[in-house]
Formats: structure tokens, sequence, C-alpha cells
């Protein structure tokens, strides 16, 4: 374990996990940690250790599948950005793990596409961390600023790109709150409770030209 400093410790219980452990507790997940599209969510994130690591796996097996076709990697790479959830106490913290993880997706992407690389592609990461890693305490479900946590769910179909926004809370309950009974008792009733509606569905853009306007 590493720390920031002893007050920090005592303040907030701030440790973070030192690489070697960080990469023995993915390995035990690896086939999930190597899949693009599967989603993380480290609900106490401090700067990123988890999240970073899970990122480079991520890129790596983009990389591996896509990284003849420019365009193909760039939307893979996306999905994999997209896929990554953090809540963290601290601000300076939350500032930090968007910086790692979006360091990572640019020289991953430049070094694959040193001449062709599109600013888009990197305003389109930047702006879904922005989004994905957010400040606020995961024990109350709640932002720094009092209102509730808010997650975005992005799905890709072909070249576009939709983001529904959910309350973290409700998507909790929704995944915890129906048992073996209820899904049984009624079908009609119950397929309809396990559609959990978004707050908000926005308008399906090209991946490039995610965050713009």
């Amino acid at each position: 374990m590493q720390l920031k400093s002893k007050q920090r410790v005592a303040d907030f219980g701030e440790v973070y996990t030192h690489e070697r452990e960080v990469n023995a507790m993915l390995d035990l997940v690896q086939s999930q940690t190597e899949r693009i599209d599967a989603r993380f969510l480290e609900p106490a994130c401090g700067t990123g250790n988890f999240l970073v690591e899970i990122l480079r796996r991520k890129l790596a097996v983009a990389a591996k599948r896509y990284g003849k076709s420019q365009l193909e990697y760039e939307r893979n790479a996306v999905i994999a950005v997209s896929s990554i959830y953090g809540i963290e106490l601290l601000p300076d913290n939350v500032a930090a793990c968007r910086e790692r993880l979006l360091e990572i997706f640019q020289s991953r992407y430049q070094n694959l596409f040193p001449k062709t690389f599109k600013t888009e592609c990197l305003r389109a990461a930047e702006y879904i961390l922005a989004e994905n890693i957010l400040c606020g305490d995961a024990l109350t479900l709640k932002q720094n600023n009092g209102a509730p946590i808010e997650f975005a769910h992005w799905s890709m179909v072909g070249s576009k790109i939709q983001r529904r926004d959910y309350v973290y809370r409700e998507l909790i309950e929704h995944d915890t709150g129906t048992t073996d009974a209820d899904l049984f008792s009624d079908g009609r009733r119950n397929a309809e409770d396990l559609i959990l509606k978004p707050l908000k569905t926005h308008p399906s853009v090209h991946f490039l030209e995610v965050g713009h306007g």
C-alpha cells in the first residue's frame, strides 16, 4: 500500500494499492479485463490504479485486433474508455485519475498512428472520462455537491454512440432488488419492472463527435 499523507489516511482512510497487487487481483478476472466492452466500476478509485491497468489491458487487445485499421481501433478504443467508471471522494484524486486515463489513451493511440491521429478522438475520450469518473461518496450515493450520483451508459451501434443517463442508486436497487420469485410470478409485470428507464436519452452521434455542442 502507498499513501500521500498520514492526515489524509486519518481523515479519509486514503491508501493506494501497489501495481503488483493490482495486477494480481485483476488476473483473477483476466478474461473480463481483456473484453473491450466489459464495464468496470471502482467505487473508491483514488487516482485510478485499478482503472489505469484495466484500460491498458483493453487497449492492448484493441491494438492487437484492430491496429491495422485506424477507424476500427478508434472505435474500439472509445468503447474501452467508455466502459470504465469511477467514484472518488477527493477532487484532486478525481482530476489525477482522469488525467492518467487520458494520458494512457493518448499515448497508445498516438504510438499506433503518430501521423494520422485525430484530435476529435482524443476529445471524445476526454469528454467521456469527465462523465465517467465522478467526485462523490459511494456510500451515500451522492456527489460532493449533494446531488445524486448519475452515470452515463454508452452504447455503440456501428459508428454511432448513444448516451443514456441513470441515477446510480436506481442502478444498484434495480440490480439487487429482484428475486427469483419476482421473475417467475408474473411474466408481463416483471418484464416491465426489469426495464430501467433512463433519466435522459441523448441523440446518437458519430463516436468522434461525442461532447461537441
